[in-house]
This record gives C-alpha cells, sequence and structure tokens, in this order.
C-alpha cells in the first residue's frame, strides 16, 4: 500500500467516507476541526469523496479538510483509498451525515495511544438517540448481525457494525483488506479478530443521533444486511460448510450403515430402503459441502482473501491432491466390486427376478461409494491445480497463443 510523505508528524486523521454529502458535511468538518484544536492533537480532516456531484468537494477543502478522490465506487472503496491516503499515525472513521459525535473522539485516541490496534465504538453502550437508528436496524438488524459475528469469531464486541471507530493505520494496512462495498466495516473487525492474539481490539461507548440529512440514507436495510451476513458466512466456513456438512454426512452415512443390515424400528415407525434412499442423498450433499469448505479455504487462502492458521497449513503440507486420489479411487472400486457383488448374486439365480427390497439395499452403498469416489477423485484434482506452485503475472499482461 502506497503512503504518504509524513513532514508535519500527523498523529490523527479523522476520515470521512463522501457522497453527496453537502448538507452535512460542514457541520461534521466543524466538529472534527474543533476536537483537534481543543485536544492539541497533531491531526487533519480527510474527505475521500466518492464522485460527488453537490459540491462536497469544494466545500469541504473551504473548510479547511483535505480531500483525496477515491478512483472506485464504494463504500469500501472510498475507505481504502483514504486509509492509502491518511497521513495520520492513527485514523478514526465515521459517517459524514451529522450522526456521529466527532467532538467527544478522546477515548478512541487514549486506546489507540495504549497500544489497540483497533478501538470500536459502541452505540448501544453510549446511547442512541429517539429517530437516530429504525427500529429494524436497532432491535433486530444490528442485534442479529452482531450475535452472528461474535458467535462465528468472538470479537468480544457488543456493536459489530458501529461505523465510528479508530485504528492505527499501519496495522489495518496490513491485513490486506479488499471489499469495497458496504462489507468493508465487516472485513476490517473480522480479520482484525482472525489475526488475533497479534492484534488487540477494544471498545469505548459513543453516541448516535438523528442524521442531518433531508434525503435518505445510502443504506439499504434488506440488501445490504443480506451482504454483511454473506460477507460473515463466507469469512466463517466452518459455520457455512463444515459444520452442516459434517452433521448430514455422519447422519446420512450411519443411516445408510445401519439400514444396510436391514430394516429397523423405531417406536412404532418402520425405517427401510426408502429411508436409504434420502439417508444417502444427505450423506451426499453433506460430503459436498465439506469438500466445498476444503476448495473455499484453498482458493482464499492463496489469494489471501482468508487468513491461513499454523494447523492449516500444517493439514495442507501433509495432504497431497495424489493421496485425495488414492482415497477417491478407494472409494470408487468399493462401489464398483459391491456392484460386482451383486452381479454375481444375480447369475445365481439365472438371473431371474430379485427381491427388490434387498436389491435397493445393496445397490445403495454401491451408488454412494462410486459417487463419493468419483467426486474426491475430481476434488483432489481440482486442489493440485489450486495448490500448485506459480508465479505471478501482471494483469495486464498479453499472452500469444
Amino acid at each position: 500500500m502506497n503512503r504518504p510523505a509524513e513532514t508535519n508528524d500527523v498523529e490523527l486523521t479523522i476520515l470521512m467516507p463522501c457522497l453527496n454529502e453537502a448538507e452535512t458535511l460542514e457541520v461534521c468538518i466543524r466538529k472534527a476541526r474543533g476536537f483537534l484544536e481543543r485536544s492539541g492533537i497533531n491531526g487533519e480532516v480527510l474527505i475521500s469523496d466518492n464522485g460527488s456531484t453537490d459540491g462536497s468537494q469544494a466545500l469541504a477543502e473551504s473548510l479547511g479538510a483535505r480531500v483525496t478522490h477515491a478512483p472506485r465506487r464504494g463504500y469500501g472503496a472510498a475507505l481504502i483509498n483514504g486509509i492509502e491516503t491518511a497521513r495520520g499515525r492513527y485514523i478514526i472513521m465515521g459517517d459524514a451525515d451529522d450522526s456521529y459525535d466527532f467532538e467527544n473522539l478522546q477515548p478512541f485516541v487514549d486506546r489507540l495511544r495504549e497500544g489497540a490496534d483497533l478501538v470500536m465504538g459502541n452505540r448501544f453502550a453510549g446511547g442512541i438517540a429517539p429517530g437516530a437508528m429504525p427500529p429494524l436496524h436497532k432491535y433486530l438488524g444490528n442485534p442479529v448481525l452482531s450475535g452472528i459475528g461474535q458467535l462465528f469469531f468472538r470479537p468480544n464486541v457488543g456493536d459489530f457494525h458501529c461505523g465510528l471507530r479508530g485504528f492505527n493505520r499501519d496495522r489495518i494496512a496490513a491485513l490486506g483488506l479488499q471489499t469495497t462495498g458496504m462489507e468493508f466495516a465487516s472485513e476490517m473487525v473480522v480479520k482484525a479478530t482472525l489475526a488475533r492474539p497479534n492484534y488487540r481490539i477494544e471498545e469505548v461507548p459513543t453516541t448516535l443521533k438523528k442524521d442531518g440529512r433531508s434525503r435518505p440514507p445510502h443504506l439499504r436495510s434488506w440488501h445490504d444486511g443480506w451482504r454483511h451476513l454473506r460477507f460473515l458466512l463466507i469469512f466463517a466456513p466452518r459455520w457455512l460448510f463444515v459444520y452442516p456438512g459434517l452433521v448430514a454426512f455422519l447422519l446420512g452415512a450411519l443411516a445408510v450403515g445401519i439400514l444396510a443390515f436391514g430394516g429397523i424400528q423405531i417406536g412404532g415407525v418402520g425405517f427401510d430402503v426408502t429411508t436409504m434412499v434420502y439417508a444417502s442423498a444427505l450423506c451426499v450433499i453433506g460430503y459436498q459441502s465439506l469438500m466445498f469448505f476444503w476448495l473455499t479455504k484453498l482458493f482464499a487462502t492463496a489469494e489471501q482473501f482468508l487468513p491461513a492458521s499454523d494447523r492449516y497449513r500444517s493439514i495442507v503440507a501433509k495432504w497431497s491432491a495424489e493421496r485425495g486420489l488414492l482415497v477417491g479411487l478407494a472409494l470408487f472400486v468399493l462401489g464398483i466390486v459391491i456392484g460386482i457383488v451383486q452381479v454375481i448374486r444375480w447369475s445365481g439365480v439365472d438371473f431371474g427376478p430379485l427381491d427388490a427390497t434387498e436389491v435397493v439395499r445393496v445397490a445403495i452403498p454401491s451408488a454412494l461409494g462410486i459417487m463419493l469416489g468419483f467426486q474426491t477423485i475430481l476434488m483432489s484434482f481440482f486442489s493440485g491445480v489450486l495448490t500448485t506452485p506459480r508465479r505471478t503475472i501482471p494483469a495486464d499482461a498479453v499472452i500469444e497463443s
């Protein structure tokens, strides 16, 4: 990441992403500059403009703020641009809609000076003014998404999606944040959490008041809420793939294994070959989910989108495409052998009629072995592609055939 020259030893950058915020930008800048003057902090107010057409850029410059132009559209793109061009050692970011308290940022600065890498604001602890947060966000969206984030990643923060937060610029830049949309706020918390214990995350109370805009906010409740949830799931592949996949695979395989020796009755309810058919489908679905986890993890870590733990690196080093091929081939051959045994038994009655229930009872394990084996073989070849050492080719390179 390119860094600007720091000739004035700026300690703090107050960063505001901006897209047509002329209506509230002035009061936000005045509050931020007032805080810097009162606290005696050597700082700057930086506006990362995202293509405003309402004169926000000229207004910001006239008020003494520095303006930088984000080349890509999107909330995350504006913040990434701001982080890249910030001069301060620390950055406190917040929306330019006059909803966040830019006059009382000292608790953030104090925690950053004490060594915190990321300091989150907590609006629920500091106070939310009437009308400042829609009931859908206050009682459903934020609590649910914050609860899911806490369950998946354990960041130990109560307001996972607070937009007012401070951080050490170099430490956050080292995380390689990539998302250009609303997911950026979640990516920052998630990646800092996954990088612990090397990263220190703290939280301070902050307030939220009704924004000063007369137009609707850029945020779209259901659309952006789903994007945040999708992002949390992608960054928690164990919850998305492993846990449900493992449960489905084990339940399906256990049911098929038990019923392969005959039907059973539990509490007056009989289970037989029909149950085996659905159980085998559950087994295949669970197995596919586990394979998707493996391939997703390989790709995401290779692209540095997900961090790789020491345990994961150890497993990857021990596992190879060749071993996967052998496992897949063994499952495939086992399924074929079971099928051949069934054909031999059929020949014992001169290929005449067989009991349909018993035929299905044997055919299902045979088909299951063939399917799982073939899927494992394909997965192993694909994982071999993902783990093949390669050099980086510039995006603008021309390859002639």
